[in-house]
């Protein structure tokens, strides 16, 4: 799969007669069902209300409604992270706004996510009448230009323009991998446009051939010599396909590999070479020897942070790196734009295979939890993720909530075809849950398993209700450690702005709503763990929530490393 594929949907649209006429709803929704949409999420409002008409009677369409617009673009994240892409809906100004922190995650992530806007009738925009949802003042382009700051295209759709701009801005979403926006307002919904005449098809942009043998020669100077080689996958490496491709290269060679926390799940972390996680300083020491000494170093797909480099404390030098971004690679000092990345991760892994590299020492040990040592009764952090670590099967999705979540995953190895989604770079508390509520409808044949701290889920939490009525079964596992731990660890650790109140989690799933085959058990120790995940292990098809009990003190290394950094980064006052 290329950067920027011809067919942008495994379920295109089969060619239609030039005359035939449909409503400008049922060609977005043609061309949502191309990209392998099957749910839209959203909340109706008065002025969707007519589009929401044509959703549900669209064949292979589900609406989902969520509690809320922004846990609607959270569930279109998580949804678009398994299925390549997804669509949201809601009402203008109130909801729309309400949206935007799902959809601004989504683009700070390269998560391709449709937000769609039903708006106000033209003639009404037209004219500035002071209706609902406006500011009052006549305007109806506030909210249209808040979006425009987190979407790389976005359209306000007319009879005229509808089928052109709605083609133009989902090619904008594949190329960039980012969400978009469109502006449906209500006479159009039903406006009769032409037909689509064949698949939405995107210029492919094909790498020149000789400036990929430029880049590749620049490689392979690099290469020389070389007895070491790392690949470090990111976040986009995956946005982009590129698991395939990146099995090819790790396969070309006894090459070590790694991930930023941000790309976890890209690479068979069950393969020869696969060392873990690299934070920066903070790495595991085999992690940190693998990518920092190795005489070539490969970036794919992995951008820079200061939550996946441990506060900016990565030592990468320029001379030795190999990198590529989409659109553009560099080899050493040399920058070479236009190149797709897959056309560069298959030419590496030709030269890979001519450099007839040693194998590294401890090549093909495998990829493990720490020891866990045996303590008191009561559970700790790296309990609590051997036991989920063993849990998980061939082809599990596990999900983990930014704080001691997140950071306790990176040293579980996943499975076989396993699956991670977290949220380390936009970093917005709560959207786990409702991403979780998209993983599982995107992927029903994967079982999602989401830990996620307290604090955390009480932001999102009534989006369990949801989960149950659309028959999605995941298992949850609520960190109840008695607040944000993850803040404690920053700054105030006994601040009462970190406290949150007690919550009887094990009654939340009834309270939302679910059925009595819903399980929900606290537990406290190992034993009840293993116990508990057991009886997930026995009931597939229903939910369950575990709230695990911790001590308020008690979190992952990495992040009580990384916190500490966070807190020189910040610069507190004494």
């Amino acid at each position: 799969m290329s950067d920027t594929p011809s067919d942008i949907g495994p379920q295109a649209t089969t060619p239609q007669a030039a005359t035939a006429r449909i409503t400008v709803a049922d060609y977005l929704l043609r061309r949502l069902r191309e990209l392998d949409v099957e749910h839209l999420f959203g909340v109706p409002g008065d002025y969707n209300l007519g589009f929401l008409d044509q959703v549900t009677a669209f064949p292979g369409l589900t609406w989902v409604g969520t509690c809320n617009e922004l846990d609607a673009a959270y569930a279109a994240d998580g949804y678009a992270r398994l299925r390549g892409a997804a669509a949201l809906v809601t009402t203008f100004g109130v909801g729309e706004l309400s949206a935007v922190n799902g959809v601004a995650g989504a683009y700070a992530e390269r998560v391709p996510v449709v937000a769609v806007t039903g708006m106000p009738a033209t003639e009404v925009a037209a004219a500035g009448r002071p209706v609902h949802h406006t500011l009052m003042d006549g305007e109806y382009g506030h909210f249209g230009r808040m979006f425009a700051e987190v979407t790389v295209a976005r359209a306000d759709l007319t009879a005229q323009n509808a089928p052109a701009e709605i083609d133009r801005v989902l090619r904008a979403m594949w190329r960039e991998r980012r969400p978009v926006h469109l502006n449906l307002p209500t006479d159009v919904v039903t406006a009769r446009v032409p037909a689509p005449e064949g698949p939405l098809v995107v210029p492919d942009g094909p790498t020149d051939p000789g400036l990929l043998r430029e880049f590749l020669d620049g490689c392979a100077r690099l290469l020389d010599g070389a007895r070491s080689v790392t690949v470090l996958a990111g976040h986009e490496a995956e946005r982009f396909g590129l698991r395939g491709p990146l099995a090819g290269l790790l396969a070309a060679a006894p090459v070590r590999s790694a991930v930023f926390s941000s790309g976890k799940g890209v690479l068979d972390e069950t393969a020869p070479g696969f060392v873990g996680s690299y934070t920066g300083e903070i790495s595991d020491k085999r992690v940190r020897a693998a990518v920092e000494d190795a005489d070539c170093l490969i970036l794919v797909g992995a951008p820079v942070s200061d939550s996946v480099t441990g506060g900016f404390s990565h030592h990468f030098t320029p001379e030795r790196t190999i990198e590529l971004r989409p659109g553009r690679a560099s080899a050493g000092r040399g920058v070479f734009e236009g190149i797709a990345m897959a056309d560069a991760v298959g030419g590496l892994a030709g030269l890979l295979r001519d450099a007839e590299l040693p194998e590294p020492e401890g090549y093909g040990e495998s990829f493990s939890y720490p020891e866990v040592e045996e303590g008191g009764n009561g559970l700790t952090q790296r309990q609590l993720w051997t036991q989920i670590g063993a849990f998980l099967h061939a082809g599990s999705v596990l999900v983990a909530e930014q704080g001691t979540a997140f950071y306790g995953a990176q040293e579980v190895p996943l499975p076989a075809d396993g699956r991670f989604v977290g949220q380390p770079l936009w970093g917005s508390i709560g959207y786990t849950l409702p991403a979780t509520l998209g993983t599982e409808l995107a992927a029903p044949d994967r079982r999602s398993v989401l830990v996620i701290g307290d604090g955390s889920l009480q932001l999102t939490a009534q989006e369990l209700g949801t989960m149950t009525r659309y028959g999605a079964a995941p298992v949850v596992v609520v960190v109840n450690n008695d607040g944000y731990t993850v803040e404690r660890a920053i700054h105030g650790a006994t601040a009462s702005y970190n406290d949150i109140a007690a919550w009887d989690y094990t009654a939340l799933p009834a309270a939302f709503g679910a059925g009595p085959g819903t399980v929900a058990v606290r537990v406290g120790t190992p034993a009840e763990l293993a116990d508990a995940l057991a009886l997930a292990a026995r009931t597939p098809d229903e939910l369950v929530l575990i709230e695990a009990v911790l001590a308020r003190e008690d979190a992952p290394e990495l992040l009580t490393a990384l916190a500490r950094r966070f807190a020189e980064q910040n610069a507190y006052g004494d």
